[in-house]
């Protein structure tokens, strides 16, 4: 199963990081494959993506969750199987180091394909970049604060 590590130096304080980090439903307006995220319950999210012109459709489960330090989730529903963690560490007071590790199992041949020549690993440093594009310019909210044990 390939695995993505990027991270990014966000010139926010990390509260304000995590906190855009659990607005799921705005992830579109950051996550460049991400049409539409639906939050169900506290740790349930149903999303829709499209990736190589194809759209798909899936629910992720919170696995862990720690306010100002890590957002876990799991993805099992056969077509699109992953997990991922982001973490968020405090740099200063006014800067946040947030890491995104992310393990897929690609399906379909360009997937494969994709994830072969590493397109993946770039997906993510863009979206990533955007998120700091858009976390920079956000109002401070700290976001849900509650807490999710694995």
């Amino acid at each position: 199963m390939p695995q993505i590590i990027e991270t990014i130096d966000v010139n926010v304080p990390v509260s304000a990081a995590y906190g855009q980090w659990t607005r799921f439903e705005e992830f579109p307006e950051f996550l460049s494959e991400v049409e539409k995220i639906v939050q169900v319950d506290d740790t349930t999210t149903d999303w829709t993506v499209k990736v190589a012109g194809q759209e798909r459709e899936f629910r992720a489960k919170i696995t862990e969750q720690h306010p100002d330090e890590r957002v876990a989730w799991a993805v099992k529903d056969g077509e699109t199987d992953h997990a991922g963690v982001v973490t968020f560490h405090k740099l200063s007071d006014t800067e946040t180091r947030v890491t995104a590790q992310i393990d897929w199992q690609p399906s379909g041949f360009l997937e494969k394909l994709g994830s072969a020549v590493g397109i993946g690993g770039h997906a993510i440093k863009k979206d990533l970049q955007n998120y700091k594009e858009h976390v920079e310019s956000a109002p401070t909210d700290a976001g849900w604060r509650g807490d999710v044990q694995a």
